[in-house]
């Protein structure tokens, strides 16, 4: 059992995966999540800090559900966002579609040269030991 203190409350509560928020602030911020996604659907091309102020939330918990992917900027809004990698504009998340492209394939090759050294170090299995005998003539 994992016990921690909420981040938000200080309560404790039974930790399992995720933010260190206990469950009953956790159901708050989706409460809060629901209503700055509402207010961003019948305000089009608002701010974070408009949203922040007309919903009571914090700027930076904005901007971690953009990163977050729950939330994506429209074409003509006045909020942007930047790939952590190379800076281009995006919508939402962290990376744009070229570095995300760009680092699953690094990953891939990464795991594929691992599975190769692995393979190669792989001890020969019993019954392949008991038909690799020495054969003379």
């Amino acid at each position: 059992m994992n016990v921690r203190n909420c981040r938000n409350c200080g309560r404790i509560f039974n930790y399992v995966t995720g933010n260190i928020i206990c469950p009953a602030c956790r159901s708050e911020l989706e409460e809060k999540f629901q209503e700055v996604k509402k207010y961003v659907q019948e305000h089009r091309g608002v701010g974070i800090s408009q949203v922040a102020e007309a919903c009571d939330v914090e700027p930076q918990i904005i901007q971690q559900w953009l990163r977050d992917e729950r939330l994506e900027v429209t074409e003509d809004s006045a909020i942007f966002l930047n790939c952590e990698k190379c800076g281009a504009p995006i919508r939402s998340g962290r990376y744009c579609d070229a570095c995300r492209v760009e680092m699953t394939n690094a990953f891939r090759s990464v795991t594929r040269r691992n599975q190769a050294t692995q393979d190669r170090t792989q001890p020969i299995p019993a019954t392949a030991k008991k038909d690799a005998k020495m054969r003379y003539l």
